[in-house]
């Protein structure tokens, strides 16, 4: 698993001329149709606030059990909160990790008989009483990456020849992000499973993720063999979910991939972003150059798993499969709908 096809593209590259913003849109249209994924340098976010996002998540999974299960997210509608260790699922299986999840935040929205069931995902994350900095980070560090994904989008639109307000309007209005802060301990190297998570595809448009320096683990699926991500320092690793593999008719296509847990006596830590539009944004198809059309795939169907246009379709359809326990004591009725309806 080594010579991986990840490339690394320079996000500074876009404010360097014309002609280098080109090469970098080229780029990564190039990566995003044939590998889906992409390490970023250059993305601004300083070595200063990285420090702090890396030890305040140390601090977060330090703290007490008490303090972590009083925000256990069995206590949110909106499947916020402390997921402990082993408490999601990927293909049905155990995810070897424990985490936090924060979304948006706001008010609970009040859902009517015939509304569409996704809508209860809106409302109020939870937060540790005694590590106030988490959210103060946390809200610093989703500022900075919106701006990042909102260019990246931009971009993306433009090395296809569509419209870049066909897609950033979707975000204008309550886009419904998702933060991990998440910590994957080590196993013993003889442990009956090594998932930290399962292999699967991304729900939503695209995805930033953080990785604690030097830590290896993520691998992405490519002709049809496992590679592994090598870490690259202050990068991010960006790759793109279901939903712009819709808006480009499978042109871009998202990537099956999973994380090895780490060997025993070690751990790591990641935190994903994931940047999507309002839960009732549909995703449009882009009008794309003809060229590219030519040579879109059309979307990647798993009866399993069947992809949305709606982001919040998307979006339930993961937090029911990930969390059956907390969808058991919210949404109970849900667990009643057939997996991909």
């Amino acid at each position: 698993m080594t010579d991986s096809p990840v490339p690394v593209l320079d996000f500074s590259q876009l404010d360097a001329g014309p002609e280098a913003a080109a090469r970098f849109r080229a780029d990564l249209r190039q990566a995003t149709h044939e590998v889906g994924f992409f390490a970023l340098t250059g993305h601004g976010a300083s070595p200063a606030l990285q420090d702090r996002l890396l030890a305040t998540a140390r601090a977060f999974f330090a703290l007490p059990d008490a303090d972590k299960l009083a925000i256990e997210n069995l206590k949110s509608p909106q499947f916020h909160g402390y997921a402990r260790l082993g408490g999601e699922l990927t293909q049905g299986r155990i995810d070897w990790r424990e985490q936090i999840d924060i979304g948006p935040g706001g008010e609970p929205v009040a859902v009517g008989e015939n509304d569409p069931a996704y809508l209860a995902l809106a409302g109020p994350n939870l937060w540790p009483a005694n590590l106030p900095e988490l959210r103060e980070v946390i809200e610093e560090w989703t500022t900075h990456l919106t701006v990042v994904a909102r260019r990246l989008l931009t971009a993306w639109a433009e090395s296809l020849g569509a419209d870049p307000d066909d897609l950033l309007r979707l975000f204008d209005d309550a886009p419904a992000t998702l933060l991990k802060v998440v910590r994957y301990p080590g196993v013993p190297d003889d442990a009956p499973s090594r998932q930290g998570v399962g292999s699967h595809k991304d729900s939503g448009v695209l995805t930033l993720l953080w990785i604690e320096p030097g830590s290896p683990g993520l691998q992405v699926e490519y002709g049809g063999r496992w590679f592994d991500v090598p870490p690259v320092d202050g990068a991010l690793v960006v790759n793109i979910g279901e939903l712009l593999e819709w808006a480009t008719d499978g042109y871009l296509r998202a990537t099956v991939h999973r994380v090895v847990a780490p060997a025993e006596g070690t751990e790591r830590i990641s935190v994903p972003f994931f940047f999507n539009p309002r839960l009732d944004a549909e995703l449009p198809r882009l009008q794309i150059a003809d060229e590219f059309r030519a040579a879109a795939r059309g979307v990647e169907q798993d009866p399993d798993n069947v992809i949305h246009g709606t982001y919040g379709e998307n979006l339930l359809k993961s937090r029911l499969r990930a969390h059956p326990d907390v969808a058991a004591i919210h949404h109970p009725q849900l667990l009643e709908v057939p997996a991909g309806v």
